[in-house]
């Protein structure tokens, strides 16, 4: 644990000194955010913040999860494999993120990709990513932890369209809680915190290296992303930071508990979900003033400071109760 704290601490050093520059260069390549027209109308003076600052997140951690391999090549003569599989994943979701957030800046200025097309690319990364857990990591089993049961539970070949489905939602959840300033950073540093914790619980070393990693790289964007943002985190960040989530809650076997320690994500998702649902049942009536959840509260009159400090409060605490559950 020492080491990885350490390890995170050196990551959010060295990201952070490359926050400024990052900045400047998008704003060079013209970058900016595209807002949308029906969103809240204080968020029109955030177009054009450059909008793919999750590059500093996810090739920061790409880059000292590397050396710590090297080091651990060098010193050990093993590679720290159960690394490799949530980072192949963050980086398949940040390609695939960098290229929705160019195309919204381009091709499809404000829209990016085709839903469906970005939607079935997700599912099949998620599908191989499952595919490799349930095959070398669990050793073709599926393994589920339940809070309260001393022994996982064995659910089989179900494990595979579960874990594929865990990894999708979950991406796409952190996507769109990405929608104040400083909200998606901060919980979803709150849920690898947790993770991490649970793995070291577990004496998986190199994850828990791995999630401080995370948090190092995510708070250092965090003091660019600090309301008022100078940079926003864009699909590019997280998408991928979603997806590797869910790989560690996989490989942890603690997935159950995921939309505990991950509930702002998930409540964000569900308010999605019932705002479009109750608008199709109802002829056109809206269940929240403005969806996601965080924009409702937006429009009742609470600062974008005041729900992103309080969400990240509920985060915590839902950490928290997360962790409890994982030592019962």
């Amino acid at each position: 644990m020492a080491f990885a704290l350490t390890v995170g601490t050196v990551t959010f050093l060295m990201a952070i000194i490359w926050g400024s520059p990052l900045v400047e260069l998008m704003r060079r390549l013209k970058l900016g955010k595209n807002i949308r027209i029906d969103g809240p109308q204080s968020h029109m003076t955030k177009m054009g913040t450059p909008a793919m600052g999750g590059v500093l997140i996810i090739g920061w951690v790409v880059i000292i999860s590397i050396m710590v391999n090297i080091v651990q090549l060098i010193t050990n003569l093993e590679i720290a494999e159960s690394v490799i599989i949530p980072l192949a994943v963050m980086v398949a979701y940040s390609i695939l993120g960098g290229i929705d957030d160019y195309m919204g800046f381009r091709t499809r200025p404000g829209i990016g990709m085709f839903a469906r097309q970005k939607f079935y690319i997700q599912s099949v990364i998620a599908i191989f990513a499952a595919f490799i857990i349930f095959w070398f990591v669990n050793d073709r089993v599926g393994l589920m932890a339940i809070p309260t049961v001393p022994v996982l539970l064995n659910i089989g070949w179900l494990y595979l369209p579960i874990a594929a489905f865990i990894i999708t939602a979950t991406s796409n959840a952190v996507n769109l809680t990405d929608g104040l300033d400083g909200l998606a950073g901060l919980t979803t540093s709150s849920s690898f915190i947790a993770y991490g914790i649970i793995a070291f619980l577990q004496d998986q070393q190199f994850l828990v290296i791995f999630c401080f990693t995370v948090v190092g790289a995510c708070f250092a964007f965090l003091w660019y992303n600090a309301k008022p943002a100078q940079m926003f985190m864009g699909d590019v960040g997280s998408q991928a930071l979603g997806g590797a989530l869910a790989v560690v809650a996989l490989m942890t076997n603690q997935w159950l508990i995921l939309p505990i320690i991950a509930i702002i994500p998930v409540a964000t998702t569900v308010s999605n979900i019932l705002q479009v649902s109750y608008f199709k049942m109802t002829g056109g009536k809206r269940l929240f003033r403005m969806a996601p959840l965080h924009h409702h509260f937006e429009l009742i009159g609470w600062s974008e400071t005041q729900i992103v400090q309080r969400w990240w409060l509920i985060s915590i605490l839902s950490a928290m109760a997360g962790i409890a559950l994982a030592l019962i």
